[in-house]
């Protein structure tokens, strides 16, 4: 098949990027390469396989979406990478299934190029220093991905050229005058069905924007290269038809189906380099530069190791995607463009793709323009990652866009993880009126039951929530199991009933101790994806043996081995589980105040001793005109 071919293995140039290069002419030197005229050739070179037994079971694969590096991460971007780490953990922790999950950055494209010309940068350095920003972002977040891939990176550069070689080979790319609407800030071309009037609020000025985004845009004449996707109208909707629950959720599959009725054309896939030269250039033709979103889609596959796939091991990398995360304002991209690319090789689609709404705060949409964007970064400095992680999974929006709010945040956590799972952990494994080890080990029980929903059906939940795609709603279904454990503990009282005379009240009471503790020990097993390291420190508090972690430990009393702590429970407040957040809000701001005066007195010494200096240099001899 020709989409098994592998990518040219030229070399590509391994000098550093010169920053003196002109910002007209500034361009991706490792897609310079590209620009000769003469014709591409393509190579196999393969490793060969001993024999098809070793076919490993396809991995479970989840990607975010690769971030635009042309600002700096906020809430949405932590958002998408959160629910996909959710998703990963849930299979790899939970499940014990070989995951992958991918994030990185898309690094191509106008933006990019405007917003390193107006910090008077270099795009590549530029780009460099951006992405670390997304990747000290992951690290913070505790996102477990296994890849950050970079659309600057060399493979991912071979594998645009290779794709862009095998649609042409199948005679889907032509060269024809372009003219349109559009938008340098969602990088597209918009129908004139989708071109509104416009006035700006606050300077009164009348633009031309895209019905879709809003975004302002400007006719645009040129030539440049399309891609045939009216070829594949019929074949995109009959995929849809056959696969209707492929976006998630299901109302956004209406506008997808929508747009490729009744507003498909082919697809222009480059753009003048004289217009646009930071990018990966048209294999053969110099003055193009591939369109970015062309580019950054097929980092998927590049990840999944496109386009050196072996004969019956394309599964290996994880193709297909068992889950696309992507923000609602990029479904077209996602649920038209992309799944067309991939009919046009023939290769095998992702099998869903999740798409999410947005933050906004305080109802309105987050802008820098209007300060309200949201640093996750500094949220984490403060609360920690797990507590952030748990806000986002917890209010965060699928089908309708959720607010940011930080007194939300902290009445959240103070009901659910602080006066909740903290404060039930607590109860059960500090006290010296119980033995949790002994108790756990009879395991007793009969008389007491827990409410509708109740605990011994939680993991069932939980599962089809999470295979419908919805963690937000298993996270709510877990909180409210720990909601009502705590409830009936403060209802029964096993502390007193264990201070009376009669041996039916310590029966009761042991009983209500070992169903607290096993919500504590399933609750603690669910929430691995969502809390990495509070739910590993609330197991080991319990003393659950880490090989006792997975779902199949999820039955109620199928583990009678716990009960002896790993990790110290402490005696406080301030060494609980999740101690209250304003303490930790204190101290932080505590702490900066230190460092403030820190700084201001250096700043006094530091004058002081300049003056001293300048005292000492007015009395010398010479500075004052007097002979020694």
């Amino acid at each position: 098949m020709e989409f098994l071919k592998a990518a040219s293995l030229r070399r590509l140039p391994t000098s550093k990027w010169s920053l003196t290069t002109r910002r007209q002419t500034w361009t991706c030197t490792s897609c310079l390469s590209s620009s000769s005229s003469s014709p591409r050739r393509f190579t196999t070179s393969l490793p060969r396989l001993s024999s098809t037994t070793d076919l490993p079971t396809k991995p479970y694969y989840v990607t975010t979406p690769i971030f635009y590096v042309n600002a700096a991460p906020h809430i949405g971007h932590m958002y998408s990478m959160t629910l996909a780490d959710v998703l990963k953990r849930y299979q790899s922790v939970l499940h014990s299934r070989p995951a992958i999950l991918l994030t990185g950055t898309d690094e191509h494209g106008m933006k990019i190029q405007q917003a390193a010309s107006n910090k008077d940068m270099h795009p590549k350095q530029f780009c460099d220093e951006t992405a670390e920003q997304f990747k000290e972002l992951a690290s913070t977040a505790q996102i477990s991905y296994n890849r950050f891939i970079r659309t600057t990176d060399t493979d991912h550069i071979q594998a645009v050229e290779h794709f862009w070689f095998l649609l042409q080979e199948k005679g889907l790319i032509y060269e024809s005058k372009h003219e349109g609407w559009y938008s340098v800030s969602d990088e597209a071309f918009y129908p004139e069905s989708q071109i509104e009037k416009k006035m700006d609020a606050f300077t009164g000025e009348v633009f031309m924007a895209s019905v879709e985004s809003g975004s302002k845009v400007e006719w645009v004449e040129e030539r440049n290269y399309h891609f045939r996707m009216t070829a594949l109208r019929e074949r995109l909707l009959g995929f849809y038809r056959e696969n209707p629950e492929w976006v998630v959720p299901a109302k956004r599959m209406g506008d997808v189906v929508d747009w490729v009725r009744n507003h498909l054309t082919d697809l222009s896939i480059s753009r003048p380099a004289s217009r646009l030269s930071w990018g990966v250039r048209v294999p053969g033709d110099a003055s193009q530069t591939i369109y970015v979103w062309v580019d950054a889609l097929i980092n998927y596959i590049t990840a999944a190791g496109f386009p050196n796939w072996q004969p019956g091991r394309r599964e290996v990398g994880g193709w297909p995607a068992d889950v696309h995360v992507i923000g609602k304002d990029i479904v077209r991209f996602h649920c038209v463009y992309w799944p067309a690319l991939l009919l046009a090789l023939d290769l095998p689609m992702p099998k869903k793709v999740l798409t999410h709404a947005h933050w906004t705060m305080n109802r309105t949409k987050m802008s820098k323009s209007l300060g309200n964007v949201v640093n996750p970064m500094y949220v984490m400095n403060v609360h920690g990652a797990d507590v952030l992680r748990f806000y986002l999974m917890f209010e965060g929006g699928i089908g309708n866009d959720a607010d940011y709010n930080n007194d939300n945040l902290l009445v959240k956590h103070k009901k659910y993880l602080q006066g909740g799972v903290g404060n039930l952990v607590s109860r059960i494994t500090r006290s010296k009126l119980w033995d949790l080890k002994e108790i756990i080990s009879r395991s007793p029980r009969g008389r007491i039951e827990f409410p509708e929903d109740n605990l011994a059906t939680l993991p069932a939940i939980v599962d089809k929530h999470m295979e419908n795609l919805d963690p937000v709603s298993a996270l709510r279904a877990i909180m409210e199991v720990t909601t009502q454990a705590n409830a009936l503990l403060s209802e029964i009282e096993p502390w007193r009933l264990k201070k009376s005379t009669t041996q039916e009240d310590h029966d009761l009471a042991d009983e209500m101790v070992c169903l607290a503790a096993e919500s504590l020990r399933v609750c603690g097993i669910l929430l691995q994806p969502f809390l990495p390291t509070k739910a590993d420190q609330l197991l080991d508090m319990l003393g659950v043996l880490p090989e006792n972690r997975t779902f199949k430990n999820t039955e109620l009393f199928s583990d009678t081995s716990y009960g002896v702590p790993i990790a110290n429970p402490g005696k406080g407040r301030e060494d609980s589980l999740f101690p209250a957040l304003y303490q930790g809000l204190q101290a932080a701001e505590e702490k900066l105040r230190t460092v403030k005066k820190e700084r201001k007195e250096a700043k006094k010494r530091q004058r002081k001793a300049q003056r001293g200096k300048e005292v000492d240099e007015w009395w010398k001899p010479e500075a004052s005109g007097e002979q020694s």
